[in-house]
């Protein structure tokens, strides 16, 4: 799949743990465990517009576009 989730990446720069950000962010452990891990098929704006708010980062922070060879 051509977009990379780096939420790990930005969850170590701010020292955040999963638990941390799913109560902070209320999304379940399971929803961004699968966000984290890249197995999700899509991702609500809100969501995304609320880790960036509790990680401090931009959606280009967490998404990345790679395109296939």
């Amino acid at each position: 799949m051509p977009i990379i989730v780096n939420l790990d990446v930005m969850m170590a720069k701010r020292k955040m743990s999963l638990n941390e950000l799913s109560e902070k962010v209320g999304v379940t452990l399971s929803n961004l465990s699968i966000l984290k891990t890249g197995k999700a098929k899509a991702i609500r704006f809100s969501t995304l517009e609320a880790i960036c708010q509790v990680l401090a980062c931009q959606p280009g922070d967490i998404l990345e576009f790679i395109p296939e060879e």
